[in-house]
C-alpha cells in the first residue's frame, strides 16, 4: 500500500475509472452481440434497430476514451457490413 497521500489518491481515482471503463466497455459489448444475434439469425429490421443504438454505445465509449477512434471505426465498420449483407 502507498504511503503518500497523492499515491493514495491516485489509487482511489485509478479504480473508479476502472469501473466506469468496464462498465461502458459491457455496454458495447452488449450491444454488439444484439446486433450479431440479429444478423445471425437473418432478422434485418432487428439487425438494423440493434445496430443504431450499437452504434451510439460504440461511439460514447470513443468520445469518452474508453476506446481509441480508429477502434470505434473498426468496430462500427464491421457491424454495419455484417447487418448490410442481410439487405
Amino acid at each position: 500500500m502507498a504511503n503518500i497521500k497523492s499515491a493514495k489518491k491516485r489509487i482511489l481515482v485509478n479504480e473508479t475509472k476502472a469501473a466506469r471503463n468496464k462498465a461502458i466497455k459491457s455496454k458495447v459489448k452488449t450491444a454488439v452481440k444484439k446486433v450479431e444475434a440479429a444478423v445471425a439469425q437473418k432478422d434485418a429490421e432487428a439487425a438494423k434497430t440493434a445496430l443504431r443504438t450499437a452504434i451510439v454505445e460504440i461511439s460514447k465509449a470513443g468520445s469518452k476514451g474508453v476506446y481509441h477512434k480508429n477502434t470505434v471505426s473498426r468496430k462500427i465498420a464491421r457491424l454495419t457490413k455484417a447487418v448490410d449483407s442481410l439487405a
